[in-house]
């Protein structure tokens, strides 16, 4: 199948997250960020692990507090994935959560004090290299640009967005990235498109509070593909009222239609009808649980009658074309097996981690030689 992707990426100027590289030339971070209570380091620790699994490259962390700070340090110890701390108003917390190990700081410079202040933290974030996000809200714009606007709006958005970017700049600080989110996805896509032709730092792309699983992923499809496909956007974080586990997945899904990321199995399947000579939807259903383990790239075609079926399955690497009294299986565009209804799952999976195992020792091969 094609597999480059025809978008040309704004290009921005590079930082480290931890060991994760954004900006530049960097492969587009999934983010998500925990829900659980900090000062539960156990169960917080359990969840950053569980995000780490599902394919998350950088994971927040709420801190709100002094205790919490101290309980993001018990956190930091424990799992190897890059954490971002997210703070608000309290200064003190940046200072201390910087020497527990953090790898990224999640501020608006603007609403943590006196100029005193904003210069402890950032002289601290330069000496120990670390950068920091500027993160514009359109729930919690300064009082005196809702008053100029009257309503949150996407020069509202980016006008703050500059204001911190400017106090950052002042203090020749320049390892950090920005967002600028909002709800609505016109609001988020038109001030992330302006705010890209202004400043040169990563964009960190989300659609704020974008709502439960289903509503919430089609929002961020929506408005994050658009951005996308424009190439903008460095890092990204679906913000959907389920488990974050979910958020991973749907980014990952999102950039893999977008042929920007590639991990796991890309399942292309039909939405089945009357033609259909096996059960497409419990098939797909089965297939895609039992398979969340798999990481290596690969595109699977399920596809129940033999009208598009040969047709998708010869672009797959392996791929499934329904027919009677039988099913034709195609491994690498060639016919290779025909396979019963009665243990379709299992032979799909069998035959599934097979090839996904033969693909990843080729890989390795290739990389070993270079």
């Amino acid at each position: 199948m094609y597999f480059e992707s025809p978008i040309k990426r704004r290009r921005s100027r590079q930082i480290m997250v931890g060991k994760v590289a954004v900006g530049g030339d960097a492969p587009i971070s999934v983010q998500s960020m925990t829900n659980t209570e900090t000062t539960d380091v156990a169960a917080t620790v359990a969840q950053v692990q569980r995000l780490q699994h599902a394919g998350a490259d950088i994971v927040r962390v709420s801190v709100p507090s002094l205790e919490a700070a101290e309980a993001f340090g018990a956190i930091r110890a424990r799992v190897d994935v890059p954490l971002v701390a997210d703070i608000h108003f309290d200064y003190r917390i940046a200072l201390r959560v910087a020497d527990l190990g953090v790898d990224c700081l999640r501020i608006n410079p603007g609403n943590i004090g006196r100029e005193k202040r904003i210069r402890a933290v950032v002289d601290k974030a330069r000496d120990l290299n670390i950068p920091i996000r500027i993160g514009v809200n359109a729930g919690s714009l300064e009082k005196d640009l809702q008053k100029k606007y009257g309503e949150p709006t996407p020069d509202a958005l980016v006008e703050s967005a500059l204001r911190h970017v400017e106090i950052l700049d002042g203090l020749g600080f320049e390892a950090f990235k920005v967002s600028v989110k909002a709800s609505d996805v016109f609001m988020a896509v038109a001030a992330y498109r302006k705010l890209a032709t202004q400043i040169e730092q990563p964009l960190h792309l989300g659609i704020t509070e974008a709502g439960g699983l289903r509503s919430g992923t089609v929002k961020s499809a929506v408005g994050l593909g658009a951005l996308l496909m424009d190439g903008i956007g460095d890092t990204v974080r679906i913000s959907l009222a389920a488990d974050p586990v979910e958020e991973v997945k749907v980014a990952w899904d999102l950039l893999k239609s977008l042929k920007l990321r590639s991990k796991g199995i890309n399942f292309i399947a039909c939405p089945s009808c009357s033609r259909q000579n096996f059960d497409v939807i419990k098939t797909m259903n089965e297939l895609e649980v039992r398979l969340e383990d798999v990481t290596t790239p690969m595109d699977v075609a399920v596809i129940g009658c033999v009208v598009n079926g040969p047709g998708e399955a010869r672009e797959a690497d392996i791929g499934l074309a329904g027919g009677t009294p039988n099913n034709l299986l195609y491994i690498d565009g060639e016919p290779s097996q025909k396979l019963k209804k009665e243990s379709l799952v299992d032979d799909l999976e069998r035959l599934i981690r097979a090839k996904a195992e033969a693909k990843a020792e080729r890989e390795k091969d290739l990389i070993a030689k270079q």
